[in-house]
């Protein structure tokens, strides 16, 4: 009889069985790491940009959008018909609203319908305070 050897392929199927039960926690990863790394920047005193969107004190603004995103990119976030650009939530998540001048780390309520922990680092910079 002969006698066969699996040994190297027992050792690939553990590499690759390593592979795919790793990917799931790669993917959760990133994502949760894409959230945190969108940093909003701060062009001039008092006002915030994402990727999409720039606001000042008076919210979401399309001449810093064009000034400091581009016309292009103004053009495409005003063009999608009208909405309130004095609450908004930046792409990194922090909702900031206009008229109590304030931000939030994200735009859910907490129990008891009260909004989430303020964000005082985002609120200093949109609204000086």
């Amino acid at each position: 009889m002969h006698k066969i050897s699996f040994k190297f392929q027992s050792i690939d199927l553990m590499k690759i069985a390593s592979l795919i039960l790793s990917i799931p926690f790669f993917i959760c990863g990133t994502a949760s790491f894409s959230k945190t790394a969108q940093v909003l920047k701060n062009p001039v005193a008092g006002v915030l940009c994402d990727k999409y969107i720039c606001a000042d004190k008076n919210g979401v603004s399309k001449s810093l959008t064009a000034r400091y995103l581009g016309q292009r990119q103004a053009k495409k976030v005003f063009s999608q018909g009208e909405f309130d650009t004095s609450a908004f939530t930046f792409a990194n998540g922090v909702f900031c609203d206009t008229k109590t001048k304030l931000c939030h780390v994200d735009r859910y309520f907490d129990t008891g319908s009260k909004r989430s922990t303020v964000d005082t680092k985002t609120t200093k910079k949109l609204f000086g305070k």
